[in-house]
């Protein structure tokens, strides 16, 4: 089944509170990993509450459902290892 921004957008509604992972590519073979906490669903982007003890300056950051759709994140929750949002690859 392709992934489209409603499919992840409802996903992600239903586990708003929950523990959650993006990792985010950065450029040229970076990436950024934030932890946190799913903070609230919105009809274009959704906000994660972030844990305190990185390094980082801010508290939240938000992401577009389109970033998940791109594949410019990958957002994974570690209680539902079952639950992970990247595209699926393209069948040849």
């Amino acid at each position: 089944m392709t992934a489209t921004i409603n499919s992840i957008k409802d996903t992600l509604a239903e586990l708003v509170g929950e523990n959650i992972i993006v990792t985010v590519e950065a450029g040229r073979r970076k990436t950024t990993i934030h932890e946190g906490k799913l903070a609230d669903t919105y009809p274009s982007l959704f906000i994660v509450d972030l844990d305190d003890e990185g390094s980082e300056s801010y508290e939240r950051v938000s992401f577009s459902y389109a970033d998940v759709l791109t594949d410019s994140i990958i957002v994974e929750f570690p209680e539902k290892p079952e639950v992970i949002l990247v595209p699926e690859e393209e069948e040849e």
